[in-house]
């Protein structure tokens, strides 16, 4: 009987052992599985959270006040028609007819009438020269002129009176009167610009001194060259042009040139230009041919001045074109800055086509439709370099 008790002791205690083990089991089973989707959970997050960040990694912030201050502007791309064109140099040259040279009126000794300098502007018949022929053993031509034409008068009265009685004949008469009128002549013309100072030579035309062509001092003989004086109305543009593009310069109908004093890009369709010829064939010992253009001064342009020259030929349609002032570069990359929103902004690399000295090309890297900083890139460029400014609240 005790033995009884005791085996049924010992099977409830078994019993019990077993439905305690399950539970733990099952416990324990539960516990792994909520470890195992709280890992899952983060690592979903963890992800999310990465590609959340990549999304604008490359984003740079620049609040709108401080675009504004810095003078950014932003223009939406379209299609506009664009010239094809060749890049080659050139040079500005006076216009015919719009300068003229100040020459030696007699010989004599370069005394110049106060400060004469290259540049300064001056008005038609102002003095810029007085020839002195004191101590010069042909005297003062002055003097002579006035000499010969009494001399020449006299003979004339004289003739005058005498061929009234037939004294003379008419060919000798008309000799006397031929030799007067002469001598007037050269006296007068000597004479209207005369002073005690000397001869005084003025200037033809009005307009600025381009050269002074001889120095204080100097002795000068009759139509020597002095002074140069230009009006700087019209200008010609002369481009050289190699000769591997000769079939293309009948298609040129305008230019852009870029000057190296001031780095302005002028547009000859704004300046009245066109067109005056084209060689047709190169010059001795050279490979180029040249391309003239007539235009207004309207700007401080040089003449003689060397210059960069874009030749606009054929138009084409269509075309992705950025100012230059959108681009920036890189190690010999061009980058320009897309608009995302009001503060955000893109860095964006382009390939460049045709350049016309004011705009650029673009064959590939932004689409029409982007909105591109067309102003105030190096701005938005340092701006880059922090990524991100504090402050910045705005959401995606």
């Amino acid at each position: 009987m005790k033995k009884l008790i005791f085996m049924g002791t010992l099977a409830l205690f078994a019993l019990s052992s077993c439905n305690t083990s399950t539970g733990n089991g099952h416990e324990g089973h539960n516990h792994e599985a909520e470890a195992d989707n709280h890992s899952k959970e983060s690592t979903t997050t963890e992800h999310e959270g990465e590609e959340e960040s990549g999304e604008h990694a490359d984003e740079i912030v620049f609040p709108k006040e401080k675009a504004d201050a810095a003078g950014v502007q932003v223009h939406t791309i379209e299609p506009v028609a664009f010239e094809q064109v060749i890049k080659t140099s050139g040079r500005v040259l006076a216009a015919q007819g719009d300068e003229s040279v100040a020459v030696a009126t007699v010989a004599g000794v370069v005394s110049f009438r106060g400060q004469v300098t290259e540049g300064m502007s001056v008005a038609r018949g102002t003095t810029l020269v007085t020839l002195s022929s004191n101590n010069i053993a042909d005297g003062d031509p002055v003097q002579r002129a006035r000499i010969a034409y009494d001399i020449s008068k006299k003979e004339y009265e004289r003739m005058k009176a005498l061929v009234k009685n037939q004294i003379v004949s008419d060919k000798e008469f008309a000799q006397a009167e031929q030799n007067y009128e002469n001598a007037r002549l050269s006296y007068e013309a000597l004479a209207r610009n005369h002073s005690a100072g000397g001869q005084a030579v003025t200037a033809p035309i009005g307009g600025f001194v381009k050269s002074i062509l001889v120095n204080e001092g100097d002795y000068v003989s009759i139509g020597q060259p002095l002074v140069s004086i230009t009006q700087n109305r019209r200008l010609f543009l002369r481009a050289e042009v190699s000769e591997k593009y000769y079939p293309a310069l009948c298609t040129i109908g305008s230019a852009n040139f870029l000057t190296p004093y001031d780095s302005k890009v002028y547009a000859l369709r704004e300046l009245n230009g066109r067109l005056l010829s084209f060689g047709k064939a190169t010059g001795d010992g050279s490979f180029y041919v040249p391309v003239t253009f007539e235009f207004d001064n309207r700007g401080d342009i040089i003449p003689g001045s060397f210059v960069e020259v874009y030749l606009l030929s054929k138009p084409m349609e269509g075309v992705i074109a950025l100012p230059r002032t959108a681009l920036t570069e890189e190690q010999g990359s061009f980058f320009v800055y897309l608009q995302l929103d009001e503060e955000g902004y893109k860095k964006q690399e382009v390939t460049l086509g045709a350049d016309n000295g004011k705009q650029v090309q673009i064959l590939s890297g932004v689409k029409s439709g982007d909105r591109v900083v067309t102003q105030g890139a190096y701005q938005v460029r340092l701006a880059s370099a922090s990524k991100a400014i504090p402050g910045h609240s705005h959401e995606h």
